[in-house]
């Protein structure tokens, strides 16, 4: 609710009588007014309050979020910016897993690379493999696979849009390998080819 709001709601809330008329009493009406401004300020601050409990909007608690969740996460370095905290308590809070090649191309897309595939590679098998149609490995072929990031994204610290502090040059690509080599299945080997 705005100050006006709250304000002519104060005023409908005064008892009757004289002692609470305007033209008896001039000074009630900024004592009102101060009053509603305040409770217009608080009316802000709880709205705040229900956005600082929901993860996908908090910004003042992510301090406080990151300390119930374990995080800031080691694999986005030791200090990390301020938009990478958030989607790490995203992520922590919602995340669920997994083995499958979907699962580690989100990963990968979460981490700016939006056009990452994986590719699986296949162990000679008798029946599934014909002579020279594809190349294919070792028996230990079936525990590897490849994720292809595709394009480089477009990120990184330039002069006039980054501010004080932020590390120039730093591999973006560094918290999408530790991030990949921890989820990542313990009998796999995993290999990522950094797109053009």
């Amino acid at each position: 609710m705005t100050a006006e709001a709250y304000h002519a709601q104060l005023r409908l809330l005064l008892p009757p009588g004289p002692a609470w008329d305007r033209e008896f009493n001039p000074g009630l009406d900024e004592l009102l007014q101060a009053g509603a401004e305040r409770l217009a300020k608080e009316d802000l601050r709880a709205a705040d309050l229900l956005a600082e409990s929901d993860p996908y909007t908090v910004r003042e608690l992510v301090p406080d979020w990151e300390r119930v969740m374990d995080l800031p996460d080691p694999c986005l370095g030791d200090s990390p910016k301020f938009e990478d905290r958030q989607l790490a308590v995203r992520r922590r809070l919602v995340e669920v897993g997994g083995q499958s090649p979907a699962y580690f191309v989100e990963l990968a897309i979460d981490q700016g690379y939006p056009q990452a595939r994986v590719f699986e590679h296949r162990a000679p098998r008798f029946g599934r493999s014909r002579f020279g149609a594809a190349h294919f490995g070792t028996w230990f072929a079936q525990f590897m696979w490849t994720l292809d990031t595709g394009p480089r994204r477009r990120v990184g610290r330039r002069f006039g849009v980054s501010y004080f502090g932020e590390q120039f040059g730093g591999s973006p690509s560094g918290a999408l390998e530790c991030v990949l080599r921890r989820g990542a299945p313990a009998h796999a080997v995993e290999f990522i080819k950094y797109g053009e």
